[in-house]
C-alpha cells in the first residue's frame, strides 16, 4: 500500500506537475484538490502534443485516421477505468453542462406527471438541473433532506420518499463541502425497488480522483465527471450514459445518427489526457499489488488510494507526534463530524472567531493553500442549515504526505495560542 512507502510515495508525487511549489507564489503546500486535482507531467506532455496537431477528425488522411484511433482508445480506457459494460462515453463543455444536458434529456422524455427525486446534499450542478427541467417538463420534484450532523444521504432516505412514478433520480456521489461519499449502489438499488424504469444520473465530480468507480455495480444511466479533478486538465467534461438514455431523443443536428450526443469537433488532446489518467491508475495499481489484469490493477489502485487518504484525514483529525489534531484544537469545530467512515480525503473546519477566508489568507501566507466555501449558491444547502456564513475546506488527495499534514495543523494549533 501507499501508507508507509516513502520510496513509493516520493515516485507517485514525481508524477505530478506543481507538487510542491506554484509558479506564481513559489514553494506550497496544496491542500485544495476538490477544486481541482494536480496535473499528471504526462497530461501535460500529451496536451502540448496535441495542440499542435492542424487535422481534424472525420477526414480520409493519416492524420484524421490517428485521431479517431486516439478518441476510440480513450472511450475504451475510460470505460476499462469505470467499469463500464454498454453504453458510451461523450465529450462536452464542463462537468456542470454534461448534467444539466442528460438531466434535461431524462425530464423532457418523462412520462407526464410524473416525479424527480433528489437530494439537498446534491452540488447545484444536478440539483439546479433537475428543479429547472422537472418545472418546464410539468414533474414533480421531490427533495431527499440530508443528515446535517453527518454530511450524507443514504438510501434509507431516498427510499422513505419513493414512490412508482418516480421517473427521474440525481445522486451525488461525494459532496465537495463535507467530503463526505455515499453509497451510490445502494441508492441506486432502493429507487430501483420501487421505480425499476427510473432513468438515474450521478454527479461522480468530487468523487472521481479518489479511486473506485463501478458503473456495473451502480446500475445508474448517466454518471458525469470533470477530468481537471481527476488529474488531467480544465477545458471538457466527460459523461457516460447507458444505451437506454442514448437511444431518447436529444439535442443534436438534423439527420446525425440517433445516438450521438456529441457536439461539434471534440478536442483530441483531451481525450488522449484520459488515456494518461488511466495509465497511472494502472502503474499506481501495478505498485500496490501483484495483480495482472487492468481492471484488477486498477481496483487495487483505487483501495490503495481510499486507504492513504484516510490515514493522511485521520493524522489530520487525531494529530501526529506531539502535534494536536484537529478534534483536540478548541477553536476548531469540524464539520459533520471527527469520526465519520463516509470521509473521502477532504476536511472541512470552522475556527472560533475568525472568518474562515482570513484563515485561508493566513495559511496561504504561510504556504499553505486551502478554500473557504461560503453560503452561496454553490453550498449554502450545506451551510445554512448548520447556522454558517463559511468554512475551511482542506482536501488532500493520495500525493500529499504526513509532513504536510504536520505543517498544517502546526500553523492550525497557531491561530488558537495568538487568539
Amino acid at each position: 500500500m501507499i501508507t508507509g512507502n516513502p520510496t513509493l510515495i516520493s515516485a507517485i508525487r514525481d508524477r505530478f506537475a506543481h507538487v510542491d511549489s506554484c509558479p506564481f507564489q513559489g514553494e506550497r503546500i496544496f491542500f485544495e484538490n476538490a477544486g481541482g486535482a494536480l496535473t499528471l507531467k504526462s497530461v501535460v506532455e500529451t496536451s502540448a502534443f496535441f495542440a499542435a496537431i492542424p487535422d481534424n477528425q472525420g477526414r480520409d488522411n493519416v492524420a484524421a485516421h490517428a485521431l479517431v484511433d486516439k478518441i476510440n482508445a480513450a472511450k475504451a480506457d475510460m470505460a476499462l477505468l469505470m467499469n463500464a459494460q454498454s453504453g458510451q462515453f461523450f465529450m462536452g463543455e464542463s462537468g456542470t453542462e454534461l448534467l444539466f444536458r442528460v438531466i434535461r434529456t431524462a425530464c423532457v422524455n418523462a412520462p407526464k406527471g410524473g416525479k424527480v427525486i433528489g437530494s439537498s446534499i446534491e452540488h447545484p450542478a444536478s440539483r439546479s438541473a433537475a428543479r429547472r427541467w422537472a418545472e418546464i417538463a410539468g414533474l414533480e420534484y421531490v427533495n431527499v433532506p440530508h443528515d446535517d450532523a453527518t454530511g450524507t444521504v443514504t438510501a434509507a432516505d431516498y427510499a422513505a420518499l419513493m414512490t412508482p412514478d418516480v421517473a427521474v433520480a440525481t445522486i451525488l456521489h461525494a459532496s465537495p463541502v463535507t467530503g463526505m461519499g455515499m453509497d451510490v449502489a445502494a441508492i441506486s438499488k432502493a429507487i430501483r425497488a420501487v421505480a425499476p424504469e427510473c432513468l438515474i444520473v450521478v454527479d461522480g465530480i468530487q468523487h472521481a480522483a479518489h479511486g473506485q468507480m463501478d458503473l456495473a455495480a451502480y446500475d445508474v444511466d448517466g454518471y458525469v465527471i470533470s477530468p481537471y479533478k481527476m488529474f488531467s486538465r480544465h477545458g471538457y467534461g466527460m459523461a457516460w450514459i447507458s444505451d437506454r438514455l442514448s437511444a431518447m431523443p436529444h439535442d443534436m443536428l438534423i439527420d446525425a445518427p440517433a445516438t450521438g450526443w456529441e457536439f461539434g469537433t471534440r478536442d483530441t488532446g483531451a481525450y488522449a489526457t484520459l488515456s494518461d489518467v488511466v495509465a497511472y491508475f494502472d502503474w499506481l495499481g501495478g505498485e500496490v499489488s501483484q495483480e495482472t489484469e487492468p481492471r484488477a490493477r486498477i481496483e487495487a489502485a483505487g483501495r490503495a488510494i481510499h486507504e492513504y487518504e484516510t490515514h493522511l484525514t485521520d493524522s489530520m483529525i487525531n494529530g501526529i507526534g506531539n502535534l494536536p489534531g484537529l478534534r483536540d484544537m478548541a477553536h476548531v469545530t469540524i464539520l459533520a463530524g471527527a469520526d465519520n467512515p463516509a470521509r473521502e480525503g477532504l476536511v472541512s473546519i470552522v475556527v472560533k472567531g475568525k472568518p474562515s477566508p482570513e484563515v485561508v489568507r493566513m495559511l496561504n501566507e504561510q504556504g499553505i493553500r486551502t478554500h473557504t466555501r461560503k453560503a452561496d449558491h454553490y453550498s449554502g444547502n450545506v451551510l445554512n442549515p448548520l447556522g454558517l456564513p463559511d468554512c475551511i475546506r482542506i482536501s488532500l488527495c493520495h500525493y500529499n504526505t504526513e509532513q504536510e499534514v504536520a505543517q498544517l495543523l502546526a500553523a492550525l494549533k497557531g491561530l488558537g495560542e495568538a487568539a
